[in-house]
């Protein structure tokens, strides 16, 4: 038996705020559902990504948890921040979502040029939406910190 319905149920594409050029789609389909993502970028280390695919059944969709936080996760990086401090405000599962180390990565690289190995390293200490929210010289300071602990540490185990 035919069904009435179309093939395409859903689907909606966009392009990620400015400066960003990244390409994404969201296909809800009779059978599956599907995540489609472009990383456009002049940035040297992006040039060579290639375009991701998520597919699953509506089945596997709504109990895999982790694709669904996954693919929430991207939708949520393409927000303005006021959007993200609104949706936060929606659901315990929003909170934490917006909170997330992952999302603010994923908004931290996307504001930055490159993240070298000294920031990064800051970052998995002091989380990255409080690295997106520290300015530029007291990241600089914390930087310069860091690595002379660790230098007196080299020093004090010989």
């Amino acid at each position: 038996m035919a069904s009435w319905l179309p093939e395409t149920l859903f689907e909606i594409v966009g392009q990620g705020p400015a400066p960003s050029k990244d390409y994404y789609q969201l296909l809800v389909t009779r059978s599956q559902v599907i995540f489609r993502w472009w990383k456009i970028s002049l940035r040297s280390e992006y040039r060579s990504t290639k375009p991701g695919e998520a597919k699953d059944t509506h089945e596997e969709f709504l109990e895999n948890s982790h694709l669904q936080d996954s693919l929430l996760l991207n939708i949520i990086s393409y927000l303005d921040l006021e959007d993200i401090a609104r949706l936060s405000q929606t659901s315990r599962r929003f909170a934490k979502l917006c909170m997330s180390d992952e999302l603010w990565e994923k908004i931290v690289q996307s504001c930055c040029d490159s993240i070298t190995p000294d920031m990064r390293a800051l970052a998995e200490e002091m989380g990255w939406r409080q690295m997106f929210f520290t300015n530029k010289l007291q990241l600089q300071r914390q930087i310069r910190k860091r690595r002379q602990r660790q230098g007196s540490q080299r020093s004090s185990n010989p």
